[in-house]
């Protein structure tokens, strides 16, 4: 389980490709503290730590997790936003987050309020999936607040320390985030499609 909360950024410095797989060589500030089978979230998407070497450390994608996020068009030199998994005990300073990204979104919008930054994101209308003013969502890992929600689109609003220090930063009109909502929303939205079609 992760919190959404972003500890360091990662650098891809090597994409690998065999079959449907791809191998991701990343650097980061932490790698001499990792362990191989480690869990760690790379913009909300949770890899296993499969080889550590020197300061860099390599991940692997199968084509299930390809097909639901970002990951296919990283290239070497991406910024990547990472979180280790939370420890039992410590402070859950975001929200629950599974570090199963949903589905992507594209960004549709990026404001600069001249002291936070406001950014929208539209998503396709498959599956049961609601965000609601003031509720949870992950967009690249990070715990945001829901700032205005419509059908198949939220906007987030971006103070300036997350703007800093995560990828967020780099982000372009077109381009595409890993969604993952909120895991209560999710179940209500489920349970609430089954009792209408009984």
């Amino acid at each position: 389980m992760f919190t959404g909360i972003i500890e360091a950024t990662g650098i891809v410095e090597k994409k690998e490709i065999q079959g449907s797989n791809i191998h991701f060589t990343l650097s980061c500030p932490f790698t001499d503290e990792l362990k191989i089978d480690q869990s760690l979230a790379h913009d909300g998407c949770c890899l296993t730590v499969v080889n550590i070497s020197g300061t860099e450390y390599t991940v692997t994608a199968i084509d299930e997790t390809l097909a639901k996020t970002n990951l296919f068009s990283w290239e070497p030199g991406t910024e990547v936003n990472l979180e280790r998994c939370t420890k039992v005990g410590g402070r859950l300073d975001g929200h629950i987050v599974q570090g199963h990204v949903d589905k992507t979104g594209e960004i549709i919008a990026i404001r600069n309020k001249e002291g936070s930054y406001l950014i929208t994101v539209s998503y396709s209308a498959e599956g049961d999936f609601v965000t609601v003013p003031q509720g949870s969502v992950t967009v690249n890992g990070i715990s945001l607040t829901v700032a205005e929600s419509d059908e198949n689109r939220f906007s987030v609003a971006i103070i300036p320390y997350t703007w800093e220090h995560t990828n967020l930063r780099n982000l372009k009109i077109g381009d595409r985030v890993n969604i993952e909502f909120d895991i209560i929303g999710k179940y209500i939205a489920k349970l609430l499609a089954k009792n209408a079609a009984e």
